[in-house]
């Protein structure tokens, strides 16, 4: 079949090599009158607007075609959907970029990770920003230079590296073929501008002709700036070719009329694209349709060719309407996402104002923006003009929000080094007493050690891990060795145990002789050998119950005064408390002893301002019975203070001792 070349670029339908397209309008300006300035009119405005945008339809699909044409693998980039990466995180982009570079062809997912890249950057320095605001206030004084290993970005710079890798592999290839492909196609050119010569043989000339067209069949793919141009040039010899030479009509016409038919078929398939739903798939039809109608199929007679290709290309307006109308759509909802991102943006830059004073007041603010973060990643793209804009905007809101967290939690950090400061103080006691020896001293300041760790509040992260593990370790060494040392004392308590059951049932027959001194010294000899048996377990400690009753029996059976009788049980009592260890109780028993002083004390000061009272009255040679009551209870409260006072000296013995 033979080749039309008017069809496709009506602004060059007769270049031959660049020029004469330009030759043809100089030479139409020159046949104008130079002086007369005419105005188009209304109807030569508007269809030269129609005529512009016609152009501009043909000039998308001409303009994917010599991509695809340099590159045929390009044309598996629209089976790919394309997602709205922007919506999408760090992990699911980087699993995206590792499916498309290990399943896909290289140039077919460019624009893909192009857009992955675009998107997960965008994230990914936020994050980074977000991590070194965090350091800075943290450590406010440090030196140290901010650094973070964040593995998912090693994973995305060895997929996208290794789709450079093969994408400049896949380059390098495609060049020299493009080079060589090119230098062939030209040379045809030039081959069929010598056709044309008279002197030659028809039959050897249409020979060779056939020959040039099958060789321009199978020259290959080759730049794609260079594509149309050399495409048309191509057309221009072939149809120059058969201006001078007289061929037979018969042929070329049935040639002409199978193009015709070729040509109305693709016109029949675009009149049903139009009615297509999926506009994007019909477009990529159009796009081959146009590319068929080009490259495969002839040209038809001279009568026919603008009607067909005016038709042709109307109804490629019309697609490339509807696409508009798609796109549209598509631009609408982006500014619907972009009033969407500034009401999240609006929200934040509140929140950075909000004052609160409390860790937990905090923490509801950090969740909420963390929530309208996430509504800002996923929701979709915004017009590209205001992208940059509208991040720009959100990374500030959200350092702002920061900023101003932090100042509070400086605050925090101070006070948590000031805690870190009293633990170690403690863990630095607890290594100190935990190889110590004494126990009955030691165990009590262990407990009290912590106790204390207890009330203190948080430390700085990175060190409560480490100093935890320091404080248990020294607390389990010291209480584990208590605990051996216990296990070793059981048996001895239990043979105390035996031995005072026993000496209770021998005492429970002691009879008193009446004779005070020897009894007294009988009694304080059982309490001597009773104290001699050592300490009993204290789930039997009920036994010194029932010893100390059989002493109260004994005593009240003496003729004590009230004084030395109080004084033997305070001692029995003491004796017990310190014999057990039991150091809490005894300094209960102190503080006890000292508040009873000092009431006794108060009573008497009263009493004896009462007596001070009645003696500056007109009576006061004579003593009444008022005051006689009052000298008794002085004389009462004086005893009981001596006694208390005596109990107060037995306790510091015991302390001293």
């Amino acid at each position: 079949m033979l080749e039309e070349t008017n069809d496709n670029l009506p602004q060059s339908q007769n270049e031959s090599d660049g020029n004469l397209a330009t030759d043809i309008q100089v030479n139409n300006q020159a046949t104008t009158n130079p002086e007369v300035e005419q105005e188009p009119t209304l109807e030569e405005t508007d269809e030269a607007a129609v005529i512009c945008e016609k152009q501009q339809a043909l000039n998308e699909i001409e303009a994917s075609n010599a991509e695809e044409n340099e590159d045929e693998t390009l044309k598996a980039r629209h089976e790919i959907p394309m997602l709205d990466y922007d919506t999408l995180s760090m992990e699911v982009l980087v699993d995206e970029l590792q499916k498309l570079v290990s399943n896909e062809k290289v140039m077919s997912i460019r624009d893909h990770i192009e857009e992955i890249k675009k998107a997960f950057l965008s994230k990914y320095n936020h994050f980074i920003e977000e991590k070194k605001e965090e350091f800075h206030a943290e450590n406010p004084e440090s030196t140290e230079e901010f650094q973070y290993h964040f593995p998912l970005k090693t994973k995305f710079d060895q997929f996208y590296t290794l789709y450079k890798d093969n994408k400049n592999t896949h380059f390098k290839s495609l060049q020299n073929n493009l080079k060589t492909n090119l230098e062939v196609r030209l040379a045809i050119v030039e081959e069929l501008k010598e056709l044309i010569n008279p002197n030659e043989n028809i039959k050897d000339t249409l020979k060779h002709f056939n020959e040039l067209r099958e060789r321009w069949k199978n020259a290959g793919a080759i730049p794609k700036d260079k594509y149309n141009h050399v495409w048309n040039n191509y057309h221009f010899h072939v149809e120059n070719f058969y201006d001078y030479l007289h061929l037979d009509r018969e042929a070329r016409d049935l040639d002409f009329k199978h193009n015709l038919e070729q040509k109305q078929k693709i016109i029949a398939r675009v009149e049903e694209l139009i009615q297509e739903q999926d506009i994007n798939k019909a477009f990529r039809e159009l796009q081959d349709l146009h590319r068929i109608w080009k490259e495969e199929i002839g040209p038809v007679s001279r009568e026919h060719r603008d009607t067909i290709w005016n038709q042709f290309s109307d109804l490629t307006k019309k697609m490339h309407d509807k696409r508009e109308v798609l796109f549209e759509k598509i631009r609408g909802t982006e500014h619907e996402n972009l009033e969407k991102k500034n009401s999240i943006i609006a929200q934040i830059e509140e929140l950075a104002t909000i004052k609160v004073n409390a860790h937990s007041q905090w923490l509801v603010q950090i969740e909420k923006v963390e929530a309208l973060r996430e509504a800002f990643f996923s929701t979709g793209k915004v017009p590209t003009d205001v992208n940059e804009a509208t991040w720009a905007a959100f990374k500030t809101a959200v350092r702002n929000f920061n900023s101003f967290k932090n100042s509070f939690y400086k605050d925090i950090k101070k006070e948590q080094n000031e805690n870190l400061t009293k633990k170690n103080a403690l863990v630095a006691k607890a290594n100190e007493l935990k190889d110590n020896e004494d126990f009955a001293a030691t165990t009590p300041i262990m407990k009290q050690i912590q106790e204390d760790w207890k009330k203190i509040g948080h430390v700085p992260r990175k060190y409560s891990d480490k100093v935890w593990a320091e404080f248990k370790e020294a607390c389990n060494h010291f209480f584990d060795r208590l605990k051996e040392q216990q296990n070793e004392h059981n048996a001895e308590e239990m043979e105390a145990f035996d031995k005072k059951k026993a000496y209770l049932e021998a005492i429970k027959e002691f009879q008193l002789t009446g004779e005070h001194k020897t009894d007294l010294d009988a009694i304080k000899l059982h309490i001597e050998n009773w104290k001699s048996y050592g300490k009993v377990p204290f789930t039997r400690r009920h036994i010194e119950g029932k010893f100390n009753k059989i002493l109260d029996a004994l005593f009240d059976k003496l003729s004590l005064s009230k004084k030395d009788s109080e004084m033997m049980r305070f001692a029995n009592k003491i004796g017990n408390l310190s014999e057990g260890g039991d150091n809490r109780k005894i300094e209960n028993e102190k503080i006890f002893i000292i508040r009873k002083i000092e009431e006794v004390q108060n009573e008497i000061f009263q009493l004896e301002n009462n007596i001070q009272f009645f003696t500056n009255t007109k009576n006061a040679k004579k003593e009444n019975s008022i005051v006689l009551e009052v000298r008794k209870n002085i004389a009462i409260h004086k005893e009981s203070l001596d006694t208390w006072k005596e109990k107060l000296k037995q306790l510091r013995n015991i302390n001293q001792e």
